[in-house]
């Protein structure tokens, strides 16, 4: 997986009844734009991550989602 400044990272809830959570990626600490990520969610929280299968970045500049690893 890789991000970069500005784009969107969406971790999907684990269970049923759990809402998604998105957020902006504020930093990208990995080497070539892998995590781990500095995000600042939707709700003002900021936290690195480090994604797991159930994130997908939203690139800033299309609607396109990238995931995986």
């Amino acid at each position: 997986m890789q991000a970069a400044v500005g784009d969107r990272l969406v971790v999907h809830g684990a269970v049923v009844g759990e809402h998604d959570r998105q957020g902006e990626i504020i930093e990208v600490r990995g080497p070539g734009g892998g995590p781990p990520f500095m995000v600042r969610f939707d709700d003002g929280h900021e936290g690195l991550v480090f994604p797991g299968p159930d994130a997908v970045v939203i690139p800033a500049h299309s609607g396109a989602a990238r995931g995986g690893s």
